[in-house]
């Protein structure tokens, strides 16, 4: 019997080992939670989803929702299972995430080629096949071993949580239902201010401490698309006004006011009991996220089921270490997966884990490596994390900067959607074509 190891049982390392076991190869997949817990987990279940409940569009004419037609089109087994767990959101993809890391986890635990194994790992024995998916927060131990196996040091950013509140504890009188621009069902529940409620929730924010940071982590840097709510407060007072809390397209019904500010919730999970408050990831102590989200109308009573809170994320030098199929450089039989590339959010990891555990099942099996057409998202994903041009690597999501130059006309281009849709259509179209001749 064929063998490979995984390391790691998030969403990376859960598509992955599901990938090898497809192929018909014995998977040891080793998940130290939760006998060792990160800080920022909750459960012990695989695949667990940590800061957000949603993955982004699910639409083609943006980048992560093409990435995610090209996953169904490679195969991804996670897939299904997120949308038999899918909440209202919106344009979002959003998930009941203990929902969907149950059935993740019953899926594996179902699968007789995958053995799991519940114990941190502190050696690497590159001598089997693996794939390394251990993620943002790999354990102090496992990350010296990987740092000593790739003789290059670590990167390191941060990410921050936002908190999630009871739904029946929201202030309907002054909240209300609507999707932005009334586009689709009415699923987030939103909050208006006034400038007057603006600025008194602005200087509640700026004026707030912080939990302070350890010696260790004062060096890193925060990632730019997932900053503490209070980091992009410090930009200025309209910073907020023109990010998670602009009030476009966010017409009030009762009234017909387009307020000064709306702070957004989404659904958290099937039973929409709990809703999570959009943006609004944060470093606040808790005493003080309490009283900043008490100080939102319609939030005056919220009852507050888990606070925000920041890590530090994990993050290896791919561009010198990786090649575009998620091979390392260094040797053949090691690959990895998941937010420890550099590929950053939900639906970049599934996507990551499910190349690398084709890849390693191909490897396995002496058959050439995929190395995905640059026209596709993921494709383009995978060769920029491995460029090894790149003098100041950062974790990257799904964007259509990164895709191949495409011609297209002056008309055309300045027609943001139907620009996407040509984009979308070519990266498909090319993913499809490269998988008919393998």
């Amino acid at each position: 019997m064929k063998k490979a190891i995984v390391i790691g049982a998030g969403l990376a390392g859960s598509e992955a080992a599901l990938q090898l076991a497809k192929a018909g190869i014995e998977t040891d997949l080793y998940e130290m939670r939760p006998k060792c817990q990160t800080g920022a987990h909750k459960t012990g279940y695989f695949a667990e989803f940590v800061c957000s409940n949603s993955l982004g569009s699910y639409d083609i004419t943006n980048a992560s929702g093409l990435l995610k037609h090209e996953m169904e089109i490679l195969g991804s087994e996670l897939m299904p299972l997120i949308f038999e767990s899918q909440v209202p959101a919106g344009g979002a993809l959003a998930i009941d995430r203990t929902l969907f890391s149950q059935k993740v986890t019953e899926k594996i635990e179902k699968n007789s080629l995958i053995n799991i194994i519940r114990e941190e790992v502190t050696q690497l024995n590159t001598d089997i096949p693996l794939i390394i998916a251990s993620g943002p927060l790999t354990s102090d131990s496992l990350s010296k071993k990987i740092q000593e196996f790739l003789g290059e040091d670590y990167l390191h950013f941060f990410d921050a949580i936002a908190p999630i509140i009871e739904k029946e504890s929201v202030n309907f009188d002054k909240a209300f239902y609507l999707n932005r621009y009334n586009k689709g069902n009415a699923d987030y529940i939103n909050c208006p201010m006034t400038k007057e409620e603006y600025e008194n929730f602005y200087n509640i924010l700026i004026n707030s401490p912080r939990i302070e940071l350890k010696t260790f982590e004062k060096n890193a840097d925060f990632f730019e698309s997932c900053l503490p709510i209070e980091v992009l407060a410090s930009r200025g007072i309209d910073t907020l006004r023109f990010g998670p809390l602009k009030p476009v397209g966010l017409v009030d019904n009762r009234t017909g006011i387009q307020n000064y500010a709306v702070v957004q919730l989404r659904q958290d999970n099937k039973s929409a009991s709990l809703y999570n408050l959009v943006g609004f990831q944060t470093n606040l102590k808790w005493g003080s996220q309490k009283e900043l989200i008490h100080s939102i109308p319609g939030l005056e009573n919220a009852n507050i089921v888990r606070y925000g809170v920041m890590h530090r994320n994990t993050f290896i030098n791919s561009p010198k270490t990786l090649l575009p199929s998620l091979q390392s450089r260094k040797n053949a039989n090691v690959f990895f997966a998941g937010q420890i590339t550099g590929t950053e959010g939900y639906t970049e990891s599934i996507a990551s884990g499910l190349l690398a555990g084709i890849n390693l099942a191909r490897y396995i099996n002496n058959q050439t490596l995929l190395e995905l057409p640059q026209e596709t998202v993921l494709g383009a994903l995978t060769h920029y994390i491995s460029f090894e041009g790149h003098t100041s690597f950062q974790p990257i999501n799904s964007n259509w900067g990164i895709l191949a130059p495409m011609e297209i006309d002056k008309k055309t281009r300045k027609n943001k959607k139907l620009k996407n849709e040509l984009l979308a259509n070519r990266a498909l179209t090319e993913l499809k074509n490269f998988l008919q001749y393998l």
